[in-house]
């Protein structure tokens, strides 16, 4: 059986801590936490780069979670078609590391268009059963 769930937030830096327990409660009550702590981490990340660089004065960002017997699916919507690159930064930079984080832990991710503006920006977590994180 296939869930899926969404809430859209404001474009302000508490909203990544919104989003991270919003996802926390959404993986709880599937009892889906097996692969909880890369999720947390992913949508903090994706949501970050929602506040920082997705999104257009006076508008937010939506995440949603889908999640079926094999895989959660986390995609963070906002409202510019720029899409994101992992970058490749030094070892004294204190920013650009969060595309590099969601490669490593996520099973795939990547953007799509959204009509008829911004994009998603999405990732997948394999086998997620299991009800402790």
């Amino acid at each position: 059986m296939t869930k899926a769930i969404q809430r859209f937030f404001a474009s302000r830096p508490e909203s990544v801590t919104e989003a991270r327990a919003f996802t926390t409660e959404a993986l709880t009550t599937w009892g889906l936490l097996g692969r909880g702590d890369d999720i947390r981490l992913c949508v903090s990340e994706l949501a970050t780069n929602a506040v920082l660089h997705g999104t257009d004065p006076g508008r937010g960002f939506l995440v949603r979670l889908d999640a079926d017997d094999e895989v959660v699916r986390l995609e963070v919507h906002d409202s510019r078609r720029q899409h994101p690159h992992p970058r490749h930064p030094g070892d004294t930079d204190t920013a650009g590391r969060g595309l590099l984080l969601v490669t490593a832990l996520a099973d795939g991710w990547g953007v799509e268009n959204r009509t008829p503006f911004g994009k998603i920006v999405w990732s997948c977590f394999k086998a997620p059963g299991g009800t402790s994180a």
